[in-house]
């Protein structure tokens, strides 16, 4: 009898463990002055999320695609778009000319209010914009494709990917965010005409990112978003349910990449 493999690695743990480890670390070095200031120099260096970039090759890889399709170079991981005319995402899959995934890696540390309205509105606008362009063939095989090629009977839907594509591309999100009181301490809300949603009454930052990660998966603009709260201190880590974590978001990789290789 054929053994079922694994869908994540023995050693995933311990590498999602380093990963955050390593987020602290460079985060924290003494940055080279280059004009912007302060520790913004090791954010933007984009180091800091490397460790969750080596895991998707060391999934992928656990999956039975080779590393080469993994892409983490910042030349390498260019996707056209439909609003834009290109994004930059942070771990592009790419094997045999078909996207199979795609992922956006952020974190916060400090500055809860002012970052959070911002970091949502780019989450939000980043998948839409995916979705419309590979509607449209933007991430097909072939001759470049005139928008008059595609027909559409609901434009207006934000992702029409299931209308046309039984395979479509996975499409990950991951926020990191500081584990400290000011994330997590309940916000109010302004409400000069209309009244909010029920549970955005008395949610922490944290606890709103949680509710965006969820929606975002519900209306199918991401397949898997997770929320990892970590301490800057001892660096531990922690989620705040088992459908954002962190392992979720790579066993739903993991699967779609199974999928792929045995194709």
């Amino acid at each position: 009898m054929t053994s079922v493999p694994r869908l994540l690695p023995t050693d995933f743990e311990a590498r999602l463990d380093a990963a955050v480890s390593q987020f602290w670390q460079t985060r924290n070095k003494s940055p080279k002055q280059t004009g912007q200031g302060g520790s913004r120099d090791a954010v933007v260096s984009g180091k800091n999320m490397q460790g969750f970039a080596d895991l998707v090759v060391h999934v992928a890889s656990h999956c039975g695609i080779p590393a080469e399709a993994v892409h983490t170079r910042k030349s390498k991981v260019i996707l056209p778009g439909f609003f834009r005319a290109t994004k930059n995402w942070d771990v592009l899959v790419v094997h045999q000319g078909r996207l199979l995934a795609v992922f956006e890696f952020k974190s916060q540390v400090g500055s809860f209010g002012n970052n959070f309205n911002n970091r949502s509105e780019e989450v939000i606008g980043s998948a839409a914009d995916l979705w419309v362009a590979h509607h449209h063939r933007a991430y097909s095989e072939g001759p470049h494709r005139s928008r008059q090629w595609v027909k559409e009977n609901h434009p207006a839907l934000l992702n029409p990917a299931i209308l046309n594509d039984p395979r479509p591309p996975f499409v990950g999100w991951l926020m990191l965010l500081e584990d400290c009181p000011a994330a997590c301490t309940p916000v109010s809300v302004e409400e000069p005409h209309f009244r909010v949603f029920e549970e955005f009454r008395g949610a922490s930052y944290a606890q709103r990112y949680q509710i965006l990660c969820e929606r975002l998966v519900e209306r199918q603009l991401y397949s898997a978003a997770a929320l990892e709260l970590s301490d800057s201190v001892t660096h531990g880590r922690r989620s705040l349910s088992s459908a954002t974590s962190l392992r979720n978001l790579f066993s739903e990789f993991a699967g779609r990449m199974l999928a792929a290789s045995e194709r």
